[in-house]
């Protein structure tokens, strides 16, 4: 039975903005330069000062390229980080010569040869700010090995919420949104409503499993999707089973699919398949 795809466009979740993060690191070696910086849109970088921002990050050299939950995180020589947010319509991507840069580039990052990192954004809805450490209040990240089904099991006991409102909590698990969230419950067969702790062991361990594979598919499907520079294919090849699919038949069992409002967002889930 055929299912829908997920398209990059609405609102970039883990798997999207860690394509990006993985595609810039294969084009922006570690120890760059940033021989000039450029803030066209001062709202993106509010309350900070943009011309303060431009001073600071002209000079340092991008040491690491790294991600925490939805956050991308250019880490400095200076020892500073400069977080990017891209919310719903930013992009963060390589060009080989910045000279010809879009025209809903709100900030860039000049690299030696005219080479550099643009952030584009067309509703100019995402952030960019210096950090002093990393993101302290997410969850573990759920594609690192830290991530075991014992973690899983230790939140969740902690928590009352509805799973998938635990799943969307990112002091619980980093970088988990609505569509992926929604795709590991239906995998692990687990009703969207089900308290956090109210799981067992064979509940959890399915879970993890379904949290760390959802993620994994996706991940390589935004990563083929990409197209350079800084541009997703029309459609990632990411399946959903559930998500938008609201009334359509379950790939299981044939159902129709059912959508319920869960924490001001929509939840999709199969009422027969996830008990």
């Amino acid at each position: 039975m055929k299912c829908s795809t997920v398209r990059w466009g609405l609102l970039p979740e883990l798997p999207e903005v860690e394509s990006v993060c993985r595609h810039l690191r294969e084009r922006v070696p570690a120890g760059s330069l940033i021989v000039r910086a450029a803030i066209v849109r001062p709202g993106i970088v509010r309350p900070a000062d943009p011309a303060a921002v431009e001073q600071e990050l002209t000079g340092q050299r991008i040491t690491r390229i790294g991600r925490r939950g939805k956050h991308i995180l250019l880490h400095l020589s200076s020892g500073r980080i400069l977080g990017v947010h891209l919310r719903m319509t930013g992009n963060l991507y390589f060009s080989p010569d910045i000279r010809f840069r879009e025209a809903s580039a709100r900030a860039w990052l000049e690299l030696p040869g005219r080479t550099g990192i643009v952030f584009a954004d067309p509703r100019a809805l995402g952030r960019l700010e210096l950090l002093d450490q990393e993101p302290a209040s997410l969850g573990p990240e759920p594609l690192e090995a830290s991530f075991t089904p014992a973690v899983l099991a230790q939140a969740s006991r902690a928590s009352r919420a509805p799973i998938k409102v635990f799943l969307l909590d990112q002091r619980r698990v980093a970088g988990v949104g609505n569509i992926y969230a929604a795709e590991a419950l239906f995998r692990a067969r687990i009703n969207p409503r089900k308290p956090a702790n109210r799981l067992n062991s064979n509940n959890i361990q399915r879970l993890h499993a379904a949290i760390v594979g959802v993620l994994e598919d996706a991940v390589q499907s935004a990563y083929n999707a990409y197209s350079s520079p800084g541009r997703f294919t029309e459609g990632e090849e990411f399946a959903v089973q559930v998500y938008g699919r609201e009334g359509q038949p379950c790939a299981a069992c044939g159902k129709p699919v059912r959508r319920i409002r869960q924490g001001g967002r929509s939840t999709y889930f199969c009422g027969h398949c996830q008990r």
